[in-house]
């Protein structure tokens, strides 16, 4: 028995060096190590042709690990942001999530003696009204939304948000899976501005979403529509380049009664402590070549002036990438608790629903 337990001793303290020399070294990896959390499909990574990886280059031009993750929506960003499950040290918000995430303390204002090539930033994305100051965020695309379809499963006309609503094409039918793009949609087809705190449009908006049994994705919509297993669907622009060119026969249209213009954005959460090396990598991100990079093979529109000079004319004339923005196009602003609780009990009797 005695041999037993010291046995058992000598285990627990073998186990125990062992976690200590793990946690050291773990500690000592960790230190030159950050956590980067961006959207699906959103950065450069493969090696071939003109492309290169970015986080690979990134580390093995500075020594920095990179840890990246991705996130489906700016809600599960914010969730997992608030509940402190993950530390982060750089995130790529969209506008109205970086409003809020200042409102409540969530950013650290930025140095920019860390980000010279913040230089390259074009003036009409500087000082956002999500970031009037441009405190605690660096543009990184933007874009609009519009509906994308396959003109060899869709026999008519795609123009307006109302031919989402259709009964022909059951379960080919793509939406948004999150409140805040799905009901936009919804209240823009009902005529509301896609900003309204009105309860009683809010509400309306999700019972229009009701009535249509749509195919809830998010980056689904990746092999969904170029595999044609969807023959309409919304999402971004940016993304339809990309899935268009697997697919010719996919098309795009923003309706005429408007959409969601947006800016994504990159940004450092309050509480990382690594934040000289999170603002090392923005400044790496808006290097001419690193955003070139992420740009073509994105198909994303690029608030980088040094960037868009290295664009081809065909590319810069590209409507679907560089449109006229319209009076009627929308930001997303920050809406008032009462009215995102709203949505998100709302959002759940749409999803049980459409089971």
């Amino acid at each position: 028995m005695k041999k037993m337990k010291k046995f058992i001793s000598l285990c627990i303290i073998a186990a125990m060096s062992f976690a200590l020399l793990s946690f050291l070294s773990g500690c000592g990896d960790d230190s030159n190590t950050i956590v980067v959390c961006n959207w699906g499909e959103y950065i450069c990574d493969v090696n071939e042709d003109e492309f290169f990886d970015v986080i690979e280059k990134f580390t093995e031009e500075t020594g920095i690990k990179v840890e990246y993750e991705v996130a489906e929506t700016n809600e599960t960003l914010y969730t997992s942001l608030k509940s402190g499950a993950v530390d982060y040290d750089v995130i790529f918000p969209s506008d109205y999530m970086v409003e809020q995430l200042i409102s409540e303390n969530m950013l650290a204002e930025l140095d920019f003696d860390n980000i010279p090539n913040f230089a390259n930033i074009m003036d009409e994305f500087k000082n956002p009204d999500y970031d009037p100051t441009n405190s605690y965020s660096v543009p990184y695309f933007w874009g609009t939304v519009g509906i994308v379809y396959n003109e060899k499963l869709v026999d008519e006309e795609i123009d307006s948000w109302d031919d989402l609503w259709t009964d022909k094409y059951p379960n080919m039918i793509l939406m948004f899976d999150n409140p805040r793009d799905a009901f936009a949609i919804a209240e823009n087809k009902l005529g509301y501005s896609m900003n309204t705190t009105d309860e009683n449009e809010i509400r309306a908006a999700a019972e229009e979403l009701k009535k249509q049994k749509f195919n809830y994705v998010m980056d689904e919509f990746f092999t969904l529509m170029p595999s044609e297993g969807a023959a309409i669907g919304v999402y971004y622009a940016g993304d339809y380049l990309f899935v268009a060119e697997e697919n010719e026969d996919l098309k795009f249209v923003r309706p005429e009664s408007g959409t969601n213009v947006f800016n994504d954005a990159m940004c450092v959460p309050a509480t990382s402590t690594k934040k000289d090396l999170a603002e090392q990598f923005i400044n790496y991100m808006l290097r001419a070549d690193v955003g070139l990079c992420n740009t073509e093979y994105l198909g994303y529109s690029t608030p980088n002036q040094a960037v868009y000079d290295l664009l081809d004319e065909e590319t810069k004339n590209n409507e679907i990438a560089y449109p006229e923005i319209q009076d009627n196009w929308e930001y997303f602003r920050l809406l008032p608790e009462e009215t995102n609780a709203l949505m998100r009990e709302l959002w759940n009797e749409i999803k049980v629903e459409n089971q």
